[in-house]
């Protein structure tokens, strides 16, 4: 699905809290490509997209969003010139300093999702500090995806699964979900990718199996709260079957 922010009905959408999602999933994309068409450096971008990800945060909360998780930095993203690397390393301690009081003041719990190998070892202590400050907040559960990648975790899910020594016959489905990062929450009702690419990019492709996915052509950084409204709305207009027939669904809805 994707969505033209032209289309003049968009403004009046309105988002059903009992039908929308609870877990969303963002792929934030297009910063670079956002700073480009107004002829700036790809530095900017990234800083508007962070600006940005304020606006989603408080728009989340409205929206009885219970977890959101955000794609900042994967795996794959040490191979992009070093001075964007260390940009966004930059980038990711200047939001934890500035924005971690009124974050926890808020009641959003933060949680770190990937490796913390390859991260400064600053960053890596300001994660942690984050993390425990606001391990007991519940107003909303923000994953952030930072040296992630989904194929990764899988692999390290795996390692830990036979370090502990679990036996063949007693590996499931949930034993592996619960020893994913994202262990003891939901998995994404919903993810959602801006800037009109059409794929996961190893973003939680475990949990991913039963989501619905939005597109949207929008860059990251003009992301709003309506963009965010539309998203949601959409979501809410589908029916969700799991492998089920509409047949089976109506009788369990009736």
């Amino acid at each position: 699905m994707t969505h033209d922010q032209t289309n003049p009905e968009s403004a009046n959408l309105a988002v059903s809290s009992r039908r929308g999602p609870k877990h969303v999933a963002i792929i934030m994309d297009g910063n670079g490509r956002w700073a480009k068409q107004r002829g700036l450096p790809r530095s900017a971008g990234h800083r508007q997209g962070t600006e940005n990800l304020r606006r989603i945060l408080r728009a989340a909360v409205e929206f009885d969003v219970e977890v959101l998780t955000i794609y900042a930095f994967s795996t794959e993203n040490w191979s992009r010139p070093r001075r964007e690397v260390s940009l966004l390393m930059r980038i990711l301690e200047m939001v934890l300093d500035r924005e971690l009081k009124e974050l926890n003041e808020n009641g959003v719990q933060i949680r770190h999702i990937g490796e913390m190998d390859g991260i400064p070892d600053r960053i890596q202590k300001k994660i942690i500090d984050a993390c425990e400050l606001t391990r007991n907040n519940d107003k909303l559960i923000l994953n952030v995806a930072f040296n992630y990648g989904g194929r990764d975790e899988i692999v390290h899910a795996v390692q830990s699964i036979i370090c502990d020594g679990v036996a063949a016959e007693d590996v499931t489905e949930e034993l592996i979900s619960s020893y994913l990062y994202t262990g003891g929450l939901p998995d994404p009702d919903l993810i959602i990718r801006t800037s009109g690419e059409f794929r996961l990019s190893n973003f939680l492709i475990w949990q991913a199996s039963y989501s619905e996915i939005y597109y949207s052509d929008v860059y990251w950084p003009d992301f709003d709260k309506e963009e965010f409204r539309i998203a949601l709305e959409d979501y809410a207009n589908r029916r969700r079957r799991f492998g089920k027939t509409d047949e089976q669904i109506d009788d369990e809805t009736a």
